[in-house]
């Protein structure tokens, strides 16, 4: 055996699996040359892919040792295995290896070097590199084909140490078994899995199925023998040629076999250049390639098929060598992707989705069929087509082929995410999207005064575009770019077509002031003066000018600490008391600064005498019907020199010398053009908790009225929901608080979730233009009031009436809060449910005679008469009244009863309040709580409680105000066991919402289906 056998023999063993398949495949592509040849050592240049320069390798042949430049982290490296089979490739031919100057060009294969099936080596061959004593080398395993008839059959061989073979008749893992010849035998992954291939013994040639397994296993194995040869196993498919060429004015498709298949050696099996390949498209082919060559002729009529579905098809599959002039290239560089025309229509966009292959597109799918359109023809990628379908669909919900045409708000929504989209955009409105439009704020501010002296400030807001490519300059209204911020959208249109994206980051730092600001904008483009002070903030922060000329609203910029002297009319009959003159400040100075406010002071503080001291001509006060000839008596009373108007009755008309025009909410609504076509000087409010809901009909007469003074009265700005304070304020302030939904995101949700500083926000926002006083803060003189809870406890009969309807109205308000229903058909359910707690006589197809709660009624009547005190009995309900009614009778109780339907209730409360009227008064709740001083009256008695405590304040308010001398009792009957104690619970959450917004406490809830639930559990 020559010295270059024993060092290419050293070097495979040493070497791993991949390295030598490595190195082979350097040998084959003719990358080694001869640099210089020695008596001892041969020094090689290996060219490796990815190096600039070849590598240098040294073999050491009768030392079986060698070296490389290469730096590799395995040894041997793949440049040693190449320059090892091509230097002993080279001696077996005997032609001695000659050094190249300059090195040769790369030849176009490199013939394979054959290896002797059992080759004998020197008795002790040593590794590469070692040293004498050095451990013997393991035995391996080779594998060897042989020609039978049919195929080919594979035999296995172990090579021992000394190079002598002996033939491996049974399975592999049988003799591993034997610890002894496990351990001097060298196995590799490859060679299990061959093993298990062929534990079914096969007789002649394997078959073709098992051939192409055991081939695939064994393409990573060291050595493997075909007709004495060494040769390796590529992990290639070969695949036939195909060629188009011009023959005559036809074109011919030709299939013939790779030139590399020199011989089918089994079917399914080429071997050729020292490498054994399996074939593939064997359909196409045959499994003997017997089948090929083959050819198809295309007629000129038939160029359309070829082009478009002949040869993509064949492309996709089979390496295809266009070599016709008539027919384009194929490119299997091109890869498929979605190009979208986009087209302007007047309000929204036309967009067309089309998959096509190329920039610009070469050929497009049409419902899986391609069309040509010119250049090269690309290699089909479906999976890759698939995928871009379902991205368009997930993406943009459209369909390749399939027009869409959206307006208004979709186009918006469209464009912004065409905007984002990574597909090509096309067509005339393809600049629309441009990512490259911006939009640059521009801030204009005019300051000036009203004929009265009022501070007056023009305030406007455009967003420039910019980068639109325009040849006059665009803005953009600041309301439009709000209202898209507000929905969501990330881009607002432009007039003359188009979208710009929005300015997120600068709407983020800036963008509730502006649209509060927005909101405070009158119709003339005039500031709302409440607003100027965050004006002056927005201008400070983007660096403009602040608006000059605002000293007369320094009061509001520096919290109220100080108020001018009130001015007292002239013609005021009345004392005013100190807070009473500190309300009349602070209305003065709100009157002055262009300014409207809330007086929300407790009940019978004197709110109507504080308006009355402001009031003059062209004064408008709007009043709930049962307090209007109040309103008529307290003005010519306190006012006597100024003229009153009541604007009611079907032959009602405006009074235009009138100082004082007085007039219902019923009429406001009814008559709402016509007050609101007159400009008043001042509109007052009161009970205004009327228009606590935005989308009434009287809130909205409400906001229509035009006045330069609006003042709302209300001793319970907010009743259940915050959003009530916001109509309040919008009525009074507009765009104070914002608009609905802004309100609703920066306030009326955070305080009712809690969060941690958000009642106290909002109070220091609303705190200027609500003025609150609490009649135990500045009446001190008033007596106390004491309230408590008088339980009842119910008879059999009524507990039982009482439980049959609640499971009947359990099940119903249950099934409708789950189904989503309204909570007012929940509270209208409850309503039954709580009237069973009362009196059995409320529940339908129910009677009885009295009940545990009138007869406790009586009682504590009874016992109050007698010591001399007068009392107010409260109840919702005008049949519960007439249930008390003949108790009272009875039981020998003088009363008198005020409701909706009393025709003079001013006459009413005169009888009660005479010392020598009847001792006991029954209310209708609705009728009675406000409008009315009962301080003849010490005992209150809240018959059913209702979950709105400031309903029942204001009832209790009665008799405890100004006038009183004696403590006030308030009691609460409240059925044991029954919906009314829930409701107590209730109560307090909506007193913890009134006080985190107008109090000190840090937040509150307003009424929810959750309490609505609790309440039934």
């Amino acid at each position: 055996m020559s010295a270059t056998a024993d060092l290419l023999e050293a070097i495979q063993e040493e070497a791993r699996s991949e390295t030598w398949s490595a190195g082979m495949g350097l040998a084959r592509a003719g990358a080694v040359s001869v640099q210089s040849v020695g008596e001892e050592e041969t020094v090689l240049r290996v060219r490796a892919t990815g190096r600039p320069a070849p590598v240098t390798t040294t073999l050491y042949p009768e030392d079986e040792i060698w070296e490389c430049d290469c730096r590799g982290k395995v040894d041997p490296c793949e440049h040693v295995v190449a320059a090892a089979l091509f230097l002993h490739h080279s001696s077996q031919k005997g032609v001695p290896p000659r050094p190249s100057a300059p090195p040769p060009q790369r030849p176009t294969a490199a013939p394979r070097p054959p290896v002797s099936a059992a080759p004998r080596a020197p008795a002790s061959p040593a590794p590469a590199g070692a040293r004498p004593g050095a451990a013997p080398k393991p035995e391996r395993m080779v594998y060897r084909f042989k020609r039978v008839e049919g195929g080919l059959q594979l035999e296995r061989l172990v090579v021992r140490p000394d190079n002598t073979a002996r033939l491996l008749a049974r399975s592999l893992s049988s003799l591993l078994t034997n610890p002894v010849e496990a351990a001097r035998i060298q196995v590799e992954p490859c060679d299990r899995v061959a093993d298990a291939l062929l534990a079914r013994p096969t007789r002649g040639a394997l078959p073709p199925e098992r051939l192409e397994a055991l081939l695939r296993a064994l393409e990573p194995a060291r050595t493997i023998l075909f007709d004495g040869m060494l040769v390796s196993v590529s992990s290639e498919l070969l695949l036939p040629r195909v060629t188009v060429e011009d023959r005559g004015e036809q074109t011919v498709l030709k299939v013939d076999r790779d030139p590399r298949a020199t011989e089918v050696v089994s079917p399914g099996i080429a071997a050729g250049g020292g490498v054994l390949f399996r074939l593939g498209e064997q359909a196409l082919t045959g499994s003997r390639l017997e089948k090929l060559p083959q050819e198809r002729v295309f007629s000129p009529d038939q160029m359309g098929d070829l082009t478009g579905k002949v040869l993509p098809e064949m492309a996709r599959r089979l390496p295809v060598d266009v070599k016709s002039k008539r027919l384009p290239a194929i490119d299997r560089t091109l890869k498929p992707r979605i190009s979208l025309e986009l087209d302007p229509l007047d309000a929204g966009l036309s967009a067309l989705p089309t998959l096509v292959y190329g920039s610009p597109p070469t050929v497009r799918i049409d419902n899986g069929r391609m069309v040509y359109l010119q250049g090269a023809v690309p290699v089909r990628n479906e999976a890759a087509e698939q995928q871009l379908i379902h991205g368009l669909r997930d993406e943009l919900n459209m369909v390749p082929g399939r027009r869409v045409t959206v307006q208004g708000k979709e186009a918006v929504q469209l464009a912004d995410k065409l905007r984002k989209w990574r597909g090509g955009l096309t067509g005339d409105a393809a600049r629309f999207v441009s990512p490259d439009v911006k939009l640059r704020p521009l801030l204009n501010v005019e300051a000036g005064a009203t004929a009265a002296g009022v501070p007056s400030v023009g305030f406007s807001f455009d967003f420039q575009v910019e980068g639109a490519g325009d040849e006059a300059p665009r803005t953009v209204d600041a309301g439009a770019v709000m209202k898209a911020w507000e929905e969501g959208l990330g881009l607002v249109p432009l007039e003359g077509g188009g979208w710009a994206p929005l300015p997120t980051q600068w709407l983020k730092s800036h963008g509730h002031r502006v649209a509060e600001l927005l909101a405070a904008r009158g119709s003339d483009g005039r500031l709302a003066n409440h607003a100027i002070p965050q004006l002056t903030e927005l201008c400070e922060e983007l660096e403009h000018p602040p608006p000059p000329g605002l000293e007369r609203l320094a009061p509001l910029v520096q919290g109220f600490e100080k108020l001018p002297e009130p001015q007292l009319p002239s013609d005021l009959t009345a004392k005013l008391r100190p807070y009473q003159l500190q309300g009349v400040s602070w209305l003065t100075f709100l009157r002055q600064a262009g300014l409207g406010g809330v007086l929300a002071d407790d009940m019978g503080l004197g709110k109507t005498l504080q308006t009355i001291c402001m009031v003059g001509k062209g004064t408008l006060v709007v009043a709930p019907t049962s307090v209007l000839p109040n309103w008529h008596a307290e003005v010519r009373r306190f006012r006597p020199s100024l003229k009153v108007s009541v604007y009611h009755g079907p032959g009602r008309s405006l009074d235009e010398t009138a100082d004082v025009t007085l007039t219902t909410y019923a009429l406001m609504r009814l008559d709402a053009e016509v007050l609101g076509a007159r400009q008043w000087d001042m509109v007052v409010l009161d009970e205004a908790q009327a228009i606590k809901n935005p989308d009434s009909q009287v809130a909205r007469a409400a906001y229509g009225l035009e006045a330069q003074f609006r003042l709302a009265l209300s001793g319970t700005p907010i009743e259940n929901r915050l959003e009530e304070l916001w109509s309040l304020m919008h009525f009074a302030n507009r765009g104070l608080l914002g608009g609905r939904k802004d309100f609703e995101e920066r306030w009326a949700r955070p305080v009712s979730d809690n969060l941690k500083g958000a009642a106290e926000r909002l109070r220091a926002r609303i705190r200027p233009f609500v003025l609150r006083r609490l009649k135990r803060d500045v009446a001190p003189e008033l007596p106390p009031r004491t309230e408590s809870v008088r339980h009842v406890t119910l008879s059999e009969h009524e507990r039982a009436v009482y439980d049959a309807v609640y499971s009947a109205t359990r099940e119903e308000v249950v099934s409708q809060l789950e189904a989503g229903g309204s909570v007012l058909k929940a509270l209208e359910a409850l309503l039954r449910l709580r009237q069973a707690a009362c009196h059995p006589a409320l529940v339908p197809g129910q009677q009885a005679k009295s009940s545990s709660k009138v007869q406790a009624l009586v009682e504590a009547l009874s016992t109050a008469v007698e010591d001399g005190h007068k009392a107010l009995v409260f109840s919702q309900w005008t049949s519960m009244l007439d249930l008390i009614e003949p108790a009272l009778r009875e039981a020998g109780i003088g009363f008198i009863r005020l409701d909706g339907s009393t025709a003079n209730r001013g006459a009413v409360a005169e009888a009660f309040q005479d010392p020598k009227g009847p001792p006991v008064m029954l209310i209708s709740l609705k009728a009675g709580a406000t409008g009315l001083n009962l301080t003849a009256a010490d005992h209150v008695f809240l018959v059913d409680p209702w979950w709105n405590p400031s309903v029942e304040n204001q009832a209790a308010d009665r008799a405890h105000r100004i006038g009183q001398q004696r403590p006030v009792m308030v009691y609460r009957l409240v059925s044991q066991g029954t919906v009314e104690e829930k409701i107590l619970t209730l109560q307090d959450k909506k007193r913890a919402l009134f006080e985190s917004a107008l109090g000190g406490a840090s937040g509150g809830a307003a009424i929810t289906r959750a309490d609505l639930m609790q309440l039934l559990d």
